[in-house]
Order: structure tokens, then sequence, then C-alpha cells
């Protein structure tokens, strides 16, 4: 049986989601909003990303047919989780200096990761993006399920579902 590089990355990177989620789990056992802020953070991470490498190779003269979309679409998701971002600061997620430097330095790492891994492979790059836009629609329902009267949160639920589908999308372009 032969098995394609292409499935041992998206086991890779369902490996890296699942252990980076328990490591989460673990430090923000009962502070959502804390939780949910350093989400937001690393969040906008890949689109970012995304736009810096699109940029590089426009600059490069590498400029596709889908290029001018995705560098839209990626600025306006990146928009959306900085709206996120500004919700989880007024109910204090980023209250805690330790929170701030976690997030902050995860960041960091995690953009350049990103930045590597959508020059060398966009379609992995994309597939573990909208495993982690998908399990953040699952973590804000799971926290919706207990606060039904926040609207906001299920607002924000919805808006990463459809930024897994516009990342499902993105994969069928390139």
């Amino acid at each position: 049986m032969v098995v394609s590089i292409n499935t041992y990355m998206k086991q890779f990177n369902t490996f890296v989601l699942d252990t980076t989620i328990y490591i989460l789990d673990f430090l923000y056992r009962g502070r959502d909003f804390q939780r949910f802020w350093v989400l937001e953070v690393i969040a906008r991470a890949p689109y970012f990303a995304f736009i810096s490498v699109l940029h590089f190779r426009e600059s490069l003269g590498l400029r596709g047919e889908e290029h001018v979309y995705l560098m839209k679409e990626h600025f306006y998701q990146a928009l959306n989780e900085t709206e996120h971002l500004e919700e989880m600061e007024l109910r204090e997620g980023n209250k805690h200096w330790i929170d701030r430097f976690f997030a902050k330095h995860l960041v960091l790492l995690y953009y350049w990761i990103m930045v590597v891994y959508y020059l060398v492979d966009p379609m992995d790059a994309y597939d573990i993006n909208m495993k982690i836009e998908q399990h953040a629609y699952e973590t804000y329902v799971k926290y919706g399920a207990y606060h039904p009267e926040d609207a906001k949160i299920q607002e924000i639920a919805s808006d990463e579902l459809e930024h897994a589908r516009e990342l499902q999308h993105a994969m069928t372009m390139i």
C-alpha cells in the first residue's frame, strides 16, 4: 500500500493541532476569555503569513489567476479575527501579563512557521488552518451551549465556521 506525502502531512497537521489543543485546554481550564483571547491572537497569524507570501510571490512576478482573490480573502479574514480579538479584550481576556507574554511569543513562532509552510506547501498550510478554524467554531459553540444568552459568541462561532469554508474554497483554487 502506497501512502502519499500529502496523507502524512494531513496526519501531521492533525497531530500538531491535537497536541496544541491539549496543552491550551490544560493551561486555560476554567479561564474561557483568556483562552479565547490567546486563540484570537494566534488566529490572525496564518492570514498575515498567507498575505506576506502572496505579496512575496507577486514581487517576484509569480502572480496567478487566484492571487488577488486570495489576498482580499485573507485580508478580510485577518480583519475579522482582529474584531474577535477586540471583543475578547473587552471581556478582559488579555488582563494577565502571563497570557499576553505566552500569546505574543507563540504567535511570533506560529507566524514564521506558517510563512514557510505556505511558501512550500500552500495546500497543507490551508488544511491545518481550516482544522484550526473548525476547532475554534467547536470551542465557541461549546461555550455557547453553557451561555446561550451570549449572542456575540454565537456570532463569532459563525464567523469561524465561515473562515473554515473559505479556506476549503481556497484549497480548490490552488
